[in-house]
């Protein structure tokens, strides 16, 4: 069922990753709000060794913008988890690049099944909280993996006027468990009955279970074009 008119749209992920999104859900015919509740900080001196490392893998944009900023090598084969994590990856030089377009489970069987190609170790660098345990799943099918953390993400206090403009909100959009936790804290202290909660997986959701508001849906599939989809959807 399509919106019988155009929707107020609340993304909360970080930026630059706000901006990409709120393009998207522009081109659906809807208004998008940029009030992000995480921000990217970058550690400092993070030291790399790519010694034994045959390929990269990355459960984000982020980390591999975070990667591309601290090391000019371009030479190893990249994993990612999705189609924007695999641009993100083509846009910084990187040659040979496969998507999972999946989770993090689904990223971890496609190095799996490429393991002989590989022949070494893999390094995942990202967050200091990653969203996903994917050195572990790795760890599982005795792939060697070593994590590099590049960045942290950290919650952002929203303006009095952002915080003013909530109530205007018909969808708020969550692409992770960090950002859930901060979403749910806001809608804690300003409850909005009237928001439709989206959420990029049912992991990402679960910090909203009990928040204050008119419905809450998961995307079918951890894809933000399968999350999109649900904006137009009857709650």
């Amino acid at each position: 069922m399509t919106a019988a008119r155009p929707l107020n749209v609340w993304i909360t992920r970080a930026q630059p990753g706000a901006d990409a999104t709120a393009a998207r859900v522009r081109a659906l015919g809807h208004e998008p709000f940029v009030a992000p509740l995480l921000t990217v900080r970058p550690l400092p001196d993070v030291k790399i060794d790519l010694s034994g490392v045959r390929a990269l893998a990355f459960t984000s944009a982020n980390g591999l913008r975070a990667f591309a900023e601290a090391c000019p090598d371009r030479s190893l084969r990249v994993f990612a988890v999705g189609a924007a994590t695999a641009q993100a990856a083509r846009d910084a030089g990187f040659q040979r690049v496969l998507s999972a377009d999946g989770d993090v489970d689904a990223l971890a069987e496609g190095i799996a099944a490429r393991r002989a190609e590989i022949g070494g170790a893999v390094l995942h660098p990202g967050a200091a909280e990653p969203a996903g345990d994917l050195a572990g799943a790795l760890a599982r099918v005795k792939i060697e993996v070593r994590t590099l953390t590049l960045y942290d993400t950290v919650p952002v206090r929203l303006t009095d006027r952002q915080l003013a403009r909530l109530s205007e909100m018909d969808v708020v959009l969550a692409h992770s468990p960090k950002a859930a936790k901060a979403l749910a804290a806001v809608l804690r202290a300003s409850p909005q009955p009237q928001l439709r909660v989206l959420a990029l997986s049912k992991a990402v959701l679960k910090p909203l279970a009990r928040a204050q508001v008119a419905a809450r849906a998961s995307a079918p599939f951890p894809l933000e074009a399968a999350m999109l989809n649900l904006i137009d959807r009857a709650s």
